[in-house]
């Protein structure tokens, strides 16, 4: 095993498969399934989930919506899907817990490290919602800082692209993919992986990055496993 604690990113759009809007069952179950091969491998995890398929912070205030009050739509978002991602995966009895950054005790535990981290000692999955807690941060900002917290080894960004290419490759079919980039070298080609907030900060603390193509079947365990899926964004 190359990675012991892992931190794994997922997109809110990522849950709408084929609905359009929302959460597609299907696609909470595929994505439950893969976590599992994981989890069996002995792999502590823990997971940030946007909530673009639902609420964008971002685009509320595009459309005259307060950008504060904005945010904290989006983040309420993220504990929708976290409900939801937690309830796959338990059906499936994989322990979990959620904990949210906006207290919100009927349903999830607030966010605190030590308690994050003994939970992962124990065999759970923990779900973090709500973001960073703050407006003006995205998940991206929230997953590099609760994966620092944590310690965890490696931000694993699961995606529908099997990496980071030089241009959009869904857009160029001739885009060049790459295995390993250096964090200096994506911020010199303006290689859109996080934000700049989120980017930063693991640069700062040398926290690697593997953006993958998480709907392959199989790819979460192989990335953890060691196996060459996906870029590698390290020092």
């Amino acid at each position: 095993m190359k990675y012991k604690r892992i931190l794994l990113k997922l997109s809110g759009e990522a849950l709408v498969g084929e609905k359009g809007s929302g959460i597609d069952p299907e696609i909470l179950i595929k994505y439950s399934n893969e976590i599992k091969k994981a989890y069996d491998k002995g792999v502590e995890i823990a997971i940030v989930i946007g909530g673009g398929n639902i609420f964008r912070g971002l685009t509320g205030s595009e459309d005259g919506i307060d950008r504060v009050q904005a945010d904290y739509m989006g983040m309420l978002a993220t504990v929708i899907n976290g409900l939801a991602l937690q309830n796959a995966l338990e059906n499936m009895d994989i322990p979990t817990r959620l904990q949210s950054a906006i207290k919100m005790e009927s349903i999830a535990e607030p966010f605190i490290k030590r308690k994050a981290t003994r939970h992962l000692e124990k065999g759970r999955v923990v779900i973090f919602a709500s973001g960073t807690g703050n407006p003006y941060f995205t998940t991206d900002s929230a997953a590099v800082l609760r994966a620092i917290e944590i310690n965890a080894e490696v931000i694993l960004k699961g995606t529908r692209v099997d990496g980071i290419y030089n241009e959009d490759p869904e857009k160029n079919k001739e885009a060049i993919k790459f295995d390993n980039i250096s964090f200096e070298e994506t911020i010199k080609k303006g290689l859109k992986i996080m934000d700049t907030t989120a980017f930063t900060l693991s640069k700062e603390n040398e926290l690697p990055i593997i953006v993958f193509d998480m709907n392959t079947k199989g790819n979460l365990t192989k990335v953890v496993m060691g196996e060459k899926i996906g870029t590698k964004v390290s020092k």
